[in-house]
């Protein structure tokens, strides 16, 4: 059974902080009760604001940085380093900052460490794979921003990686540059205890609202297609300006 429920903060500072009380309360749960704990980031605006927010709150201290993994979602297939890469911001913000173990950062290759797309996308499935259990790896959070088309990762909308059963995927032909990317496919990230979708500003107002119909389906809007344990769109108010008045609630 899987739930969905959306949650609005005021703006984005105040739903970056939000995110970051769910996020160290959700990975302190794991590590208690599972002795670890397997996140996966999103880039983009919000996705980089959230870990830049963790790394400057106290609450950064509440993890334990030496039983917990990071993952990415998607990733621009683009050379180590490169700023178009997501994992370039995340480590400039977060990871840098804090000391977690270099084999618990599970970097994407780029082409500087793999000769295709596909190579890639197949090494991170393996990776994945040997992290799982029964050859599936379920993670406590995913994070996920949601573009202006509703895609969400690497997945947009009447794309074949939509449709993909693999664990990772190879994207070419993206319509947002880089056009070559390597996303998880929605298997892999509904493979959640919980799927956090975020959402800030008006121009994600629309696909917040097609995301949300349920006659809405993942090869036309993407961000329709997760579906966790328990899936979240935390969001601020500019992003809920199409939403009917009832269909969410205040954030604490």
């Amino acid at each position: 059974m899987t739930t969905r429920e959306v949650v609005r903060h005021a703006d984005a500072d105040s739903l970056a902080e939000a995110v970051v009380g769910r996020l160290v309360a959700a990975i302190v749960e794991a590590q208690q009760q599972r002795g670890v704990a397997h996140l996966v980031l999103t880039g983009g605006g919000i996705g980089t604001a959230v870990l830049a927010t963790l790394a400057a709150s106290p609450s950064v201290e509440a993890i334990d940085w030496n039983t917990i993994h990071l993952w990415w979602g998607d990733e621009r297939w683009e050379i180590t380093g490169s700023d178009q890469r997501n994992d370039t911001a995340a480590h400039a913000v977060l990871i840098d900052h804090v000391s977690i173990p270099r084999t618990h950062v599970h970097n994407i290759h780029g082409p500087d460490r793999s000769a295709t797309p596909e190579i890639s996308a197949q090494a991170y499935s393996h990776e994945l794979i040997s992290h799982g259990k029964d050859g599936a790896l379920e993670f406590d959070v995913v994070l996920l921003g949601m573009g202006p088309d509703a895609h969400v990762a690497s997945l947009f909308p009447e794309h074949p990686a939509t449709r993909s059963e693999l664990v990772a995927v190879a994207v070419h032909n993206s319509p947002k540059p880089p056009a070559t990317r390597v996303s998880l496919t929605f298997p892999t990230l509904n493979n959640a205890r919980q799927a956090w979708i975020l959402a800030s500003g008006e121009s994600k107002a629309q696909a917040l609202r097609l995301a949300l119909d349920p006659s809405a389906g993942p090869l036309q809007v993407p961000a329709s297609g997760v579906r966790a344990r328990h899936t979240l769109f935390l969001v601020d108010e500019d992003a809920t300006t199409k939403l009917p008045a009832d269909i969410s609630r205040p954030g604490a």
